[in-house]
């Protein structure tokens, strides 16, 4: 009786803890826990004293707080698919980035198990093994490069033993343990992100601001392509909307008898190119809008510019009529 009321009481604390975390943080990094000790997970809790907790527990349990609680901040629905497998919490107030690289910055090196999925590429490096020449088969078997060189077995170039996501065999752990080879490094893995409501993966937080940048200006770029394309005014179309009527518009008025007064000076450069150069000056064609339609502005700009200059007539001096006159 009296270990059913200190386990009662136990949850009955747990659920009170939970709870004022949920309400007192507003940023969650989700993180998985996979071949990480108890050891190495007190080490992370000491690092975030004052800046973070984390609280781990049974996902049975932490549905049914989050559950209860879905009525008071609904928000917290979206933490409920979250919650499987081997995962915990950590609940901060400071930024996100850094309480994420105190987290993953706890790492410890291991050696390779049987059946475990290898979380990185395993390499074995070209180089002398230590190991007698006796052993030779045990290389071919896992058709990997060998040559013997004084006395020894010498692996002839890098190999790619175990690839990320593969499960590791037998053979892997055996050659492994004979080269004193701890591949892998486990740590807390931090997947996904709860930002007061907003839920989105942790990779995210490897994005620069000068990498949201050009995915903002390229995505505004999109939208203002298909707004042009099927005429839909928007802050950022209604200029090329205006500068494109504007064009239309001198264009008509320089085919036609229509004037306006920003058509004037187009209309006169194309009629009289002449009268144009003496009242503008030979600085070619108008600038300030769009060009005349057709192209015809810079080909008469160029007539203008590069008429050749008359040349003076020779004046006959008159030396007589020749010499056989």
């Amino acid at each position: 009786m009296v270990k059913e009321r200190v386990v009662s009481q136990r949850k009955v604390d747990y659920r009170a803890r939970l709870e004022k975390c949920f309400r007192d943080f507003k940023n969650i990094l989700i993180i998985g826990v996979d071949n990480v000790g108890s050891n190495q997970l007190q080490r992370i809790r000491i690092a975030l004293r004052g800046k973070a907790e984390i609280v781990m527990g049974k996902n049975t349990i932490i549905r049914k707080i989050l559950r209860g609680m879905i009525e008071e901040n609904p928000k917290l629905e979206k933490l409920l698919p979250l919650v499987w497998m081997n995962i915990g919490f950590v609940f901060t107030n400071e930024d996100i980035q850094t309480i994420r690289s105190i987290v993953v910055s706890y790492r410890v090196p291991a050696a390779a198990r049987v059946g475990s999925v290898a979380p990185a590429d395993c390499i074995v490096p070209a180089g002398p093994t230590g190991l007698d020449p006796g052993q030779t088969n045990f290389f071919q078997v896992l058709n990997i490069g060998t040559k013997i060189v004084k006395g020894s077995i010498e692996i002839v170039s890098d190999v790619l033993l175990v690839k990320q996501g593969e499960k590791v065999n037998a053979s892997h752990v055996s050659l492994l343990a004979k080269l004193d080879i701890k591949p892998f490094f486990y740590g807390v893995s931090i997947d996904t992100v709860y930002d007061d409501g907003a839920v989105y993966p942790a990779a995210l937080l490897d994005l620069s601001q000068a990498d949201l940048m050009v995915k903002f200006m390229t995505a505004v770029q999109k939208q203002t392509l298909v707004s042009l394309a099927i005429g839909w005014p928007s802050a950022t179309t209604v200029p090329h909307m205006l500068a494109r009527a504007y064009t239309n518009l001198l264009s008509l008025a320089v085919t036609t008898d229509i004037k306006f007064e920003q058509a004037e000076r187009y209309k006169l450069f194309f009629e009289d190119p002449a009268a144009y150069t003496a009242k503008y000056g030979a600085g070619g064609a108008p600038s300030g809008g769009a060009a005349p339609a057709g192209g015809a502005a810079p080909a008469k700009k160029a007539e203008v510019a590069k008429a050749p200059e008359p040349e003076p007539e020779e004046e006959d001096i008159g030396l007589g009529g020749g010499l056989f006159d």
